[in-house]
C-alpha cells in the first residue's frame, strides 16, 4: 500500500510541476518566450558557426512554436491529473492500480519526449542551444529529463499484494 501511495503522490507532485509550468508561461509569457526565440534565431551562439543556416528570424513561427510547448505542458499537466485520480482510486487494489497506471504513463511519456527530443535535441543540437551562454535551457531539460524518467521507472514496476 505504501508503495501505491508514493507512486500516487510522485505522479500528483509532477502533475503540481508541470501546471506551474503552464501557470507560469501563461502569466509571464515573455520570459520563456525570449528564451525561445532566441533558440530560434541562433543568434546567442557562437559567431559565425556553420549551423546559423537553421536560424528562424520568423517572430509568427516564434509564437507558434512556444503556443505548442505550452499547449503541449497543458497536456502533459491534465494528464498526470487524471492519471493522478485514476490511481488515487484504485489505491487499494494492486490489480486495478496497474491497470490503471496508462494516462500517468501517457502525461509522464510526453513529457519527457518535450523535455529531451524537444528541448535537448531539437533545440539542444539542431538549434546548437548548447553554444549559448544566455539562452541554453538544457541544464534544466536535462534535470526533468531525469525526474520523469525515474518516475516512469517506479511507477511502471508492477504492484503485487504485499505480504506481511
Amino acid at each position: 500500500m505504501y508503495t501505491r501511495l508514493s507512486k500516487l503522490v510522485m505522479v500528483l507532485a509532477f502533475a503540481l510541476y508541470a501546471s506551474l509550468v503552464v501557470f507560469n508561461n501563461l502569466t509571464d509569457y515573455n520570459s520563456n518566450f525570449t528564451l525561445v526565440a532566441h533558440v530560434l534565431m541562433m543568434d546567442t551562439t557562437f559567431p559565425g558557426n556553420q549551423g546559423l543556416w537553421r536560424a528562424i528570424h520568423s517572430p509568427v513561427i516564434h509564437h507558434t512554436v512556444y503556443g505548442l510547448i505550452i499547449g503541449t505542458e497543458i497536456v502533459i499537466a491534465v494528464l498526470c491529473w487524471l492519471g493522478g485520480l485514476r490511481l488515487y482510486r484504485s489505491i487499494q487494489n494492486p490489480a486495478a492500480f496497474n491497470q490503471a497506471k496508462g494516462l500517468a504513463i501517457l502525461g509522464l511519456t510526453l513529457g519527457l519526449l518535450l523535455w529531451f527530443t524537444g528541448f535537448m535535441a531539437v533545440g539542444g543540437e539542431w538549434f546548437l542551444m548548447w553554444q549559448s551562454e544566455t539562452a541554453n535551457g538544457q541544464q534544466a531539460a536535462f534535470r526533468l529529463v531525469m525526474i520523469i524518467a525515474a518516475i516512469l521507472i517506479y511507477l511502471t514496476q508492477a504492484d503485487e499484494a504485499q505480504q506481511i
